[in-house]
């Protein structure tokens, strides 16, 4: 994600799930204060601080995206020898965007399909277009002209939106593709997080891809009360993220994209140029870093945050040293 998945470590703390899922009667209102925090943190990002002399590395606000920021930070630091400061949960992908473009942060992660669609706002390619080497191309191109950003090579990884439901679910149902759970789309209750309802690669045009028609209005929560709601049963359905290590230590099924909606998400490093150019050891960390990461350890690294409650910085300490960093 898409990006794709995962969610926020405090966010589990600090509620539960049942405080947190918001009623289909109050989306309105809700909606409006989603707004108003977005705007008011966008006000925080444009009043924050003048840029730091040191290199200053972003992340959203979900585990992955702060594995991925910690290990881009340590990883300048080996090279560079200099202490990188580190601006984490920085809200979603907008907030992280204009964090980047306003020169508050040098660069962040971010997730090619999302770049593509919900940043540079541009049309899902047609089915049988959406290949990573396409989509990669048009991203770096675009950023490049626009924003004065280099796209990384990728980390060796993709993090894809991932709709899930409950493993009984699954074998009741027989349910293993998208697809297959269209015809009992009316008696599941669905839940999202915020930006999937809203992005143009996400909600709506799923539900036309696959002709789903759920009974209600979509329960829209933190990411990180996903799947807490679905193993309460308070929802059927959550769309998250490929690697969020609950699919596999709950025993959920992640259903597959048979129709092939979602565009490609790999995890690539987005970097100022201007940052690039005075700290040129950036450079050095991110042609370590490519290709390094598998899906297999960005989710072990996931859940040993949220299953595990481990420190971040430790487990990335001990991922680079096991890729020999």
């Amino acid at each position: 994600m898409g990006g794709a998945a995962r969610d926020g470590a405090a966010g589990m703390k600090s509620e539960t799930a049942s405080q947190q899922v918001s009623e289909s009667a109050a989306r309105g209102r809700r909606g409006i204060f989603h707004k108003v925090g977005i705007l008011g943190l966008l006000l925080c990002v444009a009043c924050a601080p003048p840029r730091s002399s040191r290199v200053v590395i972003g992340a959203k606000n979900f585990t992955e995206q702060v594995v991925l920021g910690e290990l881009l930070a340590q990883e300048i630091e080996a090279v560079t020898g200099q202490s990188v400061e580190r601006r984490f949960y920085l809200a979603g992908s907008y907030l992280c965007q204009q964090a980047l473009v306003s020169g508050r942060i040098d660069g962040y992660v971010e997730y090619t399909g999302t770049a593509l669609t919900a940043i540079l706002k541009q049309p899902l390619p047609p089915v049988g277009q959406r290949d990573a080497a396409r989509v990669f191309v048009t991203v770096k191109q675009l950023y490049a002209e626009r924003y004065g950003v280099r796209v990384e090579p990728g980390l060796g990884f993709e993090d894809t939106f991932a709709m899930v439901v409950r493993g009984e679910d699954a074998r009741r149902w027989g349910l293993r593709t998208i697809s297959d759970a269209a015809p009992h789309a009316g008696a599941m209750r669905l839940g999202v997080g915020y930006e999937f309802e809203q992005r143009p690669d996400g909600l709506r045009g799923l539900e036309a891809a696959y002709g789903l028609r759920f009974a209600g209005a979509p329960r829209v929560m933190d990411l990180g009360l996903l799947y807490r709601a679905l193993t309460s049963g308070q929802v059927d359905l959550v769309a998250g993220n490929s690697t969020d290590g609950p699919i596999r230590v709950l025993g959920l099924v992640m259903l597959e994209d048979d129709k092939h909606y979602f565009p490609p998400y790999e995890a690539v490093p987005l970097v100022r140029e201007d940052s690039l150019r005075q700290h040129p050891g950036i450079q050095v960390a991110m042609d370590r870093l490519a290709g390094r990461v598998s899906t297999d350890e960005v989710r072990a690294m996931n859940d040993a945050v949220d299953g595990q409650h481990r420190d971040v910085g430790e487990i990335v300490q001990e991922f680079r040293r096991s890729k020999g960093l």
